[in-house]
Parts: structure tokens; sequence; C-alpha cells
């Protein structure tokens, strides 16, 4: 009995503390849609949990980082939500693709024209980012996350590394390195060229052969004509020598 009383004790304190811990998991987070490499474009989403039982998640406001700003970001349209895009002047150009940016996207807004996030449910909101930067290893996105009874949830705080994950952690993405096997216009152009002379010298040889293959045929066909009119005299001749016999 004492046995079976200590382990169900324990059980009920795993609940507990799990019951207590959940609502520390269920924040504001991002995550790629694959890679998030470092000089690249990736598809991020950001996951967004209804924490409350008696209300809805409405709205969902993302600011991009200003030390690492993003030139082209693009939400994917969302059924029930509409979505604003806010830029901002840059204190310093960026150059893109040989072309100066000289403002970015500061902040995307969500707002529900529906009935939003209810409770127990989650909702991911998809951006296509880049350039992505290559002088870092994540990017801080802080997100506010407004409910229908106007409580405001402030997802700002950054994490640090080796200490304790804060209450409201803001979403943070981390970038992987470079991909390998980009190569320069020039490269590309190179192997355009090599790529067509191949195709040429390809079709050439092709045409040769053809050529080549049709003259074998016209050939056999001549020498099968002459043969067959070889056996047809020789069947002929064969004949009258029978009938003068």
């Amino acid at each position: 009995m004492k046995a079976s009383r200590i382990a169900a004790a324990g059980a009920a304190a795993g609940v507990t503390v799990l019951a207590l811990s959940a609502p520390a998991f269920a924040h504001v987070s991002v995550q790629p849609e694959g890679a998030a490499a470092k000089g690249g474009y990736a598809v991020v989403d950001f996951k967004v949990p209804n924490e409350r039982d008696d209300a809805s998640t409405t709205k969902l406001e993302v600011n991009f980082p200003t030390d690492h700003p993003l030139a082209s970001v693009m939400p994917e349209p969302m059924p029930g939500w509409k979505i604003d895009v806010t830029k901002s002047k840059l204190d310093k150009p960026l150059e893109m693709h040989g072309e100066k940016i000289s403002e970015a996207v500061t902040k995307v807004t969500w707002t529900a024209d529906g009935k939003g996030i209810e409770p127990g449910y989650f909702e991911k909101f998809p951006l296509s980012i880049g350039q992505l930067p290559e002088d870092t290893d994540q990017l801080v996105f802080k997100a506010l996350q407004t409910y229908s009874n106007k409580e405001v949830v402030r997802w700002i705080e950054v994490p640090q590394k080796g200490q304790e994950e804060p209450d409201n952690p803001a979403p943070v993405l981390e970038l992987s390195a470079a991909e390998d096997g980009h190569h320069s216009s020039s490269d590309d152009t190179a192997s355009d060229t090599d790529s067509a002379e191949q195709a040429s010298a390809d079709t050439a040889a092709d045409t040769a052969s053809s050529d080549s293959t049709d003259t074998t045929a016209r050939v056999l066909g001549v020498v099968g004509i002459v043969v067959g009119a070889a056996g047809v005299a020789y069947g002929v001749l064969a004949g009258r020598r029978r009938t003068n016999a």
C-alpha cells in the first residue's frame, strides 16, 4: 500500500510540475521552413499559440531588427487576417544585387477580421525574408500578441546564452552557415558557353551519324537489289537449260 501511495503521489507531483511549466514553453517563436543560411533567402513561420482560455488572439505585431535590416520581406496571404507591412528609412542604405536600398521593412502586423486564434489552437504566420545577413548567427524579432479582451503580451525579452529563458522571450531565428555552390555571373556565363558548345558538338555528331546511317542503308539497299536481280536471272537461265535438255 505504501509503495502504491508513493507512486500515486509522485505521479500527481509530476502532473503538477508539467501543468506549472507548460505556459513557459507556449510562446511566440520563429522557425525556418528548411534552412535559413547566411546570405540567402528563407521562408520562416511565426508560431503563435493561444495561451488564454477565455479570449482569442486577434493581432500579432512582429518588429524586425534594425541592426540587421532585411530589404525583402513578403508575407503569404492568410484567410481571416489583414496584413500590413511597415517600411522605414534606413540610417545606412543597404546594397543588394548592385542596387542601394534606402528603406526596409521594420514591422509586419496581422489583424484578424474574423475569430482569430481561438482558445486551444495555434497558427503559423509565414514570411519570405532576405537577404539574410552574413555577419551574425541569429536575428531577434520582438513580437506583441493582442487578445480579444484587449490584453497585450509583449514577447520582447532577448534570451541570453548560459542563462535561463526569460518569462517573455522574443522569437529568435538561428542562421546556418552560408551554402556552398554559388557561382559568379562570369562562371555562369562560361558554363552556359561550354554547354552551348557541347550541345553544338553533339548535334554535329548526331548529324554525321545520321548521314552515315543513311549512306549505309542506301548501299545495302542497292546491294540487295543487285543480288535479287542476279537471283532472278539465274533462275531464268536454269529454267531454259532444263527446257532445252
